[in-house]
């Protein structure tokens, strides 16, 4: 999604999460820190671990916050890359 133009990335990103199932957590990488993407995940119960990527700039691992599954492997994946600072 790193080539896409502004809303796209969000959109792609919204109708990956609607059919995410149990244990699944949604790897999002982009070029740029997606601050529109934040409230939609808060107001959708997604909790989310951003990171400065290998490859883009910033890549976000998003799961269900009540998914204790999803939330451990998200965790495990992003732990590779150093944490996002402002």
């Amino acid at each position: 999604m790193s080539e896409l133009e502004a809303p796209e990335p969000l959109l792609h990103a919204v109708d990956a999460l609607e059919s995410m199932s149990r244990g699944d957590y949604l790897r999002l990488r982009h070029r740029m820190k997606p601050c529109h993407l934040y409230a939609v995940l808060e107001k959708n119960g997604l909790a989310w671990d951003t990171r400065h990527g290998e490859v883009v700039e910033c890549e976000l691992f998003i799961w269900r916050a009540d998914d204790e599954a999803a939330a451990t492997a998200a965790r495990r994946a992003a732990a590779s890359l150093p944490p996002w600072q402002d």
